[in-house]
């Protein structure tokens, strides 16, 4: 809806376009009625345009070859086949890029909803961050537990379990929200079928990836496993990722992550990379390594 400063400014705006005086109460009544009647749409009647499929989206006008320009998009969910007005974007491509940036920074600054983690009945816990400025201007606070979670990790969780796996907000709530449930599913399933135990799991506000270092510590699992949001662009805010690490230690080298990327509907879907995440555990305990000293 418009908002009650947006409504004055429009008023002021009409106004002063119509010549209408302060001091004519009458013809201000008429004015303020015509607004309103304007303004009553309701953001539900608005098109969400970021529904809109970009690979299937062509806004060069009088292309040569239309076929060949969209069997390229099909590659791609870069902004390729947009037309300029001089050296501008259009105002439909300025308006997507401003609409896809806007669900990227959503992403980042919203936190996972206390249903989902009720639906879920997860355990959370927090880092030493206190926020989401914090968490986004100390990124080594999102790593470390003050003594009180450690101590409730090591109450409410299971002790030197084969795998222990936890979801992360990290970089995009939304990520978590869309892919979480299903990819730790099919992980434990794929698990349970090699007859590998899982810990119990549980959910970390403000987390890097270096913080399943120091659950590996207080936990002392074979394997640990984070299902945690990416960083969010322009092409999608959904996108999760999973890390894993064969008893990893606070300082260890990042080289010592294994990691599948990309895990969303337009990239690697949630039940697929969970049956690959599966294996490769497998594999973790069966050499007893991760990272680059795996062979895979």
């Amino acid at each position: 809806m418009v908002t009650e400063r947006e409504l004055k400014e429009l008023i002021e705006q009409v106004m002063s376009e119509m010549g209408v005086s302060e001091n004519d109460n009458e013809k201000q009544e008429e004015v303020l009625k015509a607004v309103l009647d304007k303004s009553s749409i309701d953001d539900e009647d608005i098109l969400d345009i970021t529904t809109i499929d970009l690979k299937k989206q062509l806004l060069v006008e009088g292309s040569e070859n239309r076929d060949a320009y969209l069997k390229l998009k099909e590659y791609t969910p870069a902004r390729v086949g947009i037309s300029k007005a001089g050296a501008r974007c259009k105002t439909q491509t300025l308006l997507r890029f401003r609409a896809d940036h806007g669900v990227a920074m959503d992403a980042v600054f919203t936190y996972v909803s206390d249903d989902f983690l009720k639906d879920w009945n997860l355990l959370s816990v927090s880092t030493m961050c206190k926020d989401k400025d914090e968490y986004l201007t100390r990124p080594d606070l999102g790593r470390k537990f003050d003594d009180e979670t450690i101590k409730l990790l090591k109450e409410e969780c299971d002790m030197n379990a084969q795998v222990q796996i936890y979801i992360s907000d990290g970089l995009s709530s939304t990520a978590i929200e869309t892919n979480a449930k299903d990819t730790y599913d099919a992980i434990v399933q794929g698990l349970n079928s090699h007859g590998i135990k899982v810990g119990k799991p549980f959910f970390v506000k403000h987390g890097r990836v270096p913080a399943m270092d120091a659950i590996g510590e207080a936990l002392n699992p074979e394997v640990v496993v984070v299902l945690i949001g990416e960083r969010p662009g322009l092409a999608t805010g959904e996108s999760m990722s999973c890390y894993m690490a064969y008893k990893p230690t606070v300082g260890m080298p990042e080289s010592n992550r294994t990691v599948v990327s990309n895990i969303h509907s337009g990239g690697t879907p949630a039940v697929e990379a969970g049956a690959h995440i599966a294996d490769v555990i497998k594999t973790m305990l069966e050499q007893k390594a991760s990272g680059l000293n795996l062979k895979l």
